[in-house]
């Protein structure tokens, strides 16, 4: 087994095994290997800010911890954790390319487009499983069509969701994003994972 392989089962061991994969993540983020590729798409998130209105925890990559750390916690519901996890620590790697200043407002339109591409550039980096690549990536790819379907935003696309991905897969991702982030209201974002459902005509609620 190569280096990289290696740091590869490292990282998805924590993933799968740890109860909050953000105390192994936190403590490697400063190693050499970390701001090399491809670690430089998630050491980039560091210095990435977010929206202080919808992100009170402050850059990306303390929102990426939070989201692994909830992910962690809900892993069992998945078809598969592995995938899952990947998705959760990779969902938001399209953010540092994107974001943006737009009229005094931080915005990363389409981050979860350029995400796609970059997760399969990750992981490409460490196994060639296309299949797994491909899962993940799908599930990063629409991870923002919770917003898009709730709120009936003409960037909805349920039809090409489904071609491409599994929509509860999606659901479980979306509302680990939704609560990893502070001062966050729980039931009401349970609620609106289960509106997303509803409207993708998904039976029975997570």
């Amino acid at each position: 087994m190569s280096a990289k392989q290696q740091l590869f089962e490292e990282i998805n061991r924590h993933l799968i095994s740890d109860e909050k994969p953000s105390t192994y993540f936190n403590g490697i983020k400063e190693e050499l290997f970390f701001s090399e590729v491809p670690f430089t798409m998630l050491s980039r998130l560091k210095n990435t800010p977010q929206s202080p209105q919808h992100h009170p925890e402050g850059n990306v990559w303390n929102h990426t911890m939070l989201v692994t750390d909830e992910a962690a916690k809900v892993k069992e519901k998945s078809k598969n954790a592995n995938v899952f996890m990947w998705a959760a620590l990779l969902h938001d790697i399209g953010k540092a390319d994107t974001t943006k200043i737009r009229k005094d407002r931080i915005t990363s339109y389409d981050h979860e487009k350029l995400g796609e591409t970059l997760s399969k550039r990750f992981l490409s980096e460490f196994i060639d499983d296309e299949g797994f690549i491909e899962s993940v990536a799908g599930l990063i790819r629409w991870h923002m069509q919770i917003l898009f379907v709730v709120k009936s935003m003409p960037f909805a696309d349920i039809k090409m969701m489904k071609q491409q991905t599994d929509v509860r897969e999606v659901a479980l991702l979306g509302l680990c994003d939704r609560l990893g982030r502070l001062d966050v209201d729980e039931k009401q974002e349970q609620q609106n994972i289960n509106l997303f459902l509803q409207k993708c005509n998904i039976q029975g609620i997570l």
